[in-house]
């Protein structure tokens, strides 16, 4: 059966027409809706395309008016997804899974990379509500790939950080080695009360040290092959722990990620055969 505290409706798909389609980068895409589903920062959605597939989402917006996705157009269904146009109907259902948490006025270091930085600026406005102080370390292959910039500097109490893998703007290198170069260089780490994360699975991997290394907790959100999203199917179970991580994650305590021995090593695919990262 499945799970009880999630209420039927969100187990099933509704179609919402697209409210808008905004061109982020040549291959990324934000499609807004003009629904609220109650996301909270971290969480995603199943999005649905008939006669394609359903797929999980990460949730870039959800302000109570509107929902937003922000995705890469790398699969037959965020392809087509891209192609779509305002007027379109989409399937949605969810929220689903866990989300960032912390404490009003706590300073927050959030580490976004690629694509990843759209449901981190949802965590970063959210958080900004509540007084927290942000240093927002924003990191892609080149400048052309950066996402997020201007709607992260409009915040207040926001430092960003910009870096690119070949120096095309901000720091060359990792947001991450940007990252621990400033704490090194600046405020002593135990300044930051914690550390999120979302982007690629080598990044998080590198967060997650970094965080082991400095004592800072850290949230990180993990990706998996999920089909229903409410921990029914098991597509999504981590080793060993067995937990699933559309109900256990996607976001998660790194504490609770060095104990995936899979983290920064593979995932297993739809057939749960063993994809190395």
């Amino acid at each position: 059966m499945p799970p009880r505290n999630i209420p039927l409706h969100t187990r099933l798909p509704k179609t919402y027409h697209i409210a808008s389609v905004k061109r982020e980068t040549e291959q990324v895409t934000s499609c807004t809706f003009d629904v609220s589903l109650g996301s909270r920062p971290g969480q995603f959605v199943m999005l649905w395309l008939p006669g394609v597939e359903e797929i999980p989402m990460s949730v870039a917006n959800d302000d109570g008016k509107q929902l937003q996705i922000t995705f890469f157009a790398i699969g037959e269904t965020t392809r087509k997804l891209a192609s779509m146009k305002k007027g379109d109907l989409v399937g949605l259902r969810g929220p689903f899974g866990t989300f960032y948490e912390w404490k009003p006025k706590q300073h927050l270091a959030l580490v976004a990379g690629g694509y990843g930085a759209a449901p981190m600026y949802f965590a970063a406005r959210e958080a900004a509500k509540d007084g927290c102080t942000l240093s927002v370390f924003v990191g892609a292959r080149s400048k052309g790939h950066l996402l997020y910039l201007p709607a992260f500097r409009k915040l207040p109490r926001t430092t960003l950080y910009v870096s690119t893998d070949d120096g095309s703007q901000g720091f060359k290198g990792f947001n991450v080695q940007l990252l621990e170069k400033t704490l090194k260089e600046g405020a002593s780490p135990l300044a930051i009360d914690q550390i999120f994360a979302c982007g690629p699975e080598r990044m998080l991997k590198s967060v997650s040290d970094l965080s082991f290394r400095t004592k800072i907790p850290g949230q990180l959100s993990l990706e998996r092959y999920m089909k229903c999203g409410f921990g029914l199917c098991g597509n999504c179970v981590v080793d060993p722990l067995g937990i699933r991580l559309c109900t256990d994650g996607p976001v998660v305590r790194n504490d609770i990620a060095r104990k995936i021995t899979e983290f920064g090593k593979y995932h297993r695919d739809e057939l749960g055969r063993k994809k190395m990262v």
